[in-house]
C-alpha cells in the first residue's frame, strides 16, 4: 500500500511538472556543471501560487516525524517553495543568498543555538547548494534536522537523505564525455547560479 501511494504521488507530481512546464527536454548544463537531457525548471511552477501551495502541502504530509523550528532555503530557486512549506507548517522562514561567491545568512537574520533547522530545496542533483547552505549557518551551531525538496536527482549519492516529492534517476554526463555535445546539440544553461555569475 505504501509503495502504491508513493507511486501515485510520483505520478501526480510528474503530471504537475509537465502541465506547468516544470520539466524540460533537450541539452542542458546543470548548475553542477554536468550535462543532461532533462532539466527540472521549478521556477515555471512559481507563476501559479495554487500549484506551489499544493506541492508544499504534499511535502508537509511527509514531515510529521520532524521536530522543526525554522525552514531555511537557498536563494533564488527554493525561496518561494521554502516559504510555502514554512507557511503550511506554521514555522519561521529564512533564506540564505549568494554574496561574493558564497552563500550567506543576511538581512538581519539570525539563529539561536541548537535551533532545529530543516533545509528546503526545489531540485537537487549534486547537493552542492545544500552543503553551501549548511556552511552559511554553521556559525550559529544549529541542529539541522532534515532536508526536503520537490525533485531528488541525487540517486542517494550524497551525504544527505532527502524527503522528496519525486525521485528521478537522471541521465547526466561529464562535459568531456557528453553524447549530446558530440551530436552537436545546442546546450542551454538555465540555472539561476549562472545568472548570478556564481548548482543544482
Amino acid at each position: 500500500m505504501d509503495n502504491k501511494n508513493n507511486n501515485d504521488n510520483n505520478n501526480e507530481v510528474m503530471e504537475i511538472l509537465k502541465k506547468y512546464e516544470g520539466v524540460l527536454k533537450g541539452h542542458f548544463c546543470l548548475t553542477s556543471g554536468l550535462h543532461s537531457d532533462t532539466y527540472f525548471q521549478c521556477a515555471k511552477l512559481y507563476q501559479y501560487p495554487h500549484v506551489v501551495e499544493k506541492l508544499a502541502r504534499l511535502l508537509c504530509k511527509k514531515l510529521n516525524d520532524f521536530d522543526i523550528d525554522t525552514i531555511i532555503s537557498p536563494a533564488i530557486g527554493a525561496v518561494i517553495f521554502g516559504y510555502e512549506v514554512a507557511k503550511n507548517l506554521n514555522k519561521r522562514n529564512l533564506f540564505v543568498e549568494r554574496k561574493d561567491g558564497a552563500m550567506q545568512l543576511r538581512r538581519g537574520y539570525s539563529l539561536k543555538n541548537n535551533e532545529r533547522v530543516f533545509i528546503i530545496e526545489d531540485v537537487v542533483t549534486t547537493a552542492k547548494t545544500i552543503g553551501e547552505t549548511i556552511d552559511a549557518i554553521k556559525q550559529y551551531n544549529v541542529n539541522v534536522v532534515g532536508y526536503g525538496c520537490i525533485v531528488d536527482r541525487t540517486c542517494d549519492k550524497t551525504p544527505y537523505k532527502f524527503v522528496s516529492l519525486l525521485k528521478q534517476t537522471p541521465m547526466v554526463y561529464e562535459p568531456c564525455d557528453c553524447p549530446l555535445c558530440k551530436e552537436g546539440i545546442k546546450i542551454v544553461k538555465p540555472g539561476s547560479r549562472f545568472e548570478n555569475k556564481g548548482s543544482i
